[in-house]
């Protein structure tokens, strides 16, 4: 029935640092887009998107407890692990742990795992 996810939404109380470390560092682009009401940020990647919400300000209808820092995401790269490490490295990104091997959803995975500036977890995956 369900076929892939088309895009989640992140919770933020500093919408300049994220932005910073999703576009700058991992290199999303940010996108603004108009809904009948208001307008809206994303940050888009290959397909997907993650829509921004300002904390406090969440637009509706939204998760029943919308709060930074209660994510848990995993990016797969499109450069090796060692380019990830080096551009978190060169940004001043603490790596939490890793490289490590996991579990993705398709494949084995080796992984980095760093914190955004919500303190939302990050892993940042390689297919092995």
């Amino acid at each position: 029935m369900i076929d892939h996810v088309d895009h989640i939404v992140l919770t933020t109380r500093d919408l300049a640092g994220c932005l910073r470390f999703y576009c700058d560092v991992l290199g999303m682009k940010h996108e603004t887009f108009q809904t009948p009401t208001e307008t809206r940020i994303a940050l888009k990647f290959g397909n997907q998107k993650i829509n921004v919400h300002e904390w406090g300000r969440e637009f509706l209808p939204r998760a029943h407890v919308a709060a930074p820092g209660t994510l848990d995401l995993c990016f797969i790269a499109s450069v090796p692990l060692e380019e990830v490490i080096k551009k978190l490295e060169k940004n001043q990104v603490e790596i939490l742990e890793g490289p490590v091997m996991k579990t993705g959803a398709t494949s084995k995975i080796r992984s980095v795992y760093v914190r955004d500036p919500d303190l939302n977890l990050v892993e940042i995956s390689v297919p092995t």
